[in-house]
């Protein structure tokens, strides 16, 4: 009789389980005998070696519901951009939605704006100053790094 809560694994698979985890212990204190830093973050980079801002723009994005979202110049107080339901716009409500939910977790609202930033070394930073925490646009690619990039350059329009 055999019982039946007993599970039974393929030797093979428990030694290939075992070296994976050998291989990865090993592989990270070879990193921490070696002394090798890990890798720095952009932020600390730009910092470290002292790249200014080009230019940078506070923006506030207000969800106005069937209508879409429009983008706020915070100094101005004049829009933008607007983003309408259909408009080729998704990486951007993609982040902004990301941003969002964050600002839940910690109990925030939509009130507090965003920086757009363009450094010196061409790098696109979009920082939220309610939590601090900043996205790296160009890691995403040239088109969705446009998308954010011409907000910089958009006109304002009055409302």
């Amino acid at each position: 009789m055999t019982d039946a809560h007993s599970i039974h694994l393929p030797r093979g698979a428990l030694i290939l389980a075992g070296a994976l985890v050998a291989f990865a212990f090993t592989l990270t204190a070879g990193m921490r005998i070696a002394h090798i830093p890990p890798a720095a973050s952009p932020v600390l980079m730009r910092s470290a070696e002292h790249v200014a801002p080009v230019r940078s723009r506070t923006l506030r994005f207000l969800d106005e519901a069937d209508r879409g979202v429009r983008i706020e110049d915070v100094g101005t107080g004049r829009t933008a951009s607007e983003i309408v339901p259909g408009q080729k716009t998704g990486f951007i409500r993609g982040v902004m939605r990301g941003l969002a939910r964050a600002r839940r977790l910690h109990g925030i609202g939509g009130g507090p704006p965003f920086t757009l930033t363009q450094w010196r070394d061409g790098e696109l930073t979009l920082t939220d100053t309610a939590t601090g925490r900043s996205i790296e646009l160009n890691a995403f690619g040239t088109t969705n790094r446009a998308a954010f990039a011409a907000l910089l350059d958009a006109t304002e329009t009055t409302r």
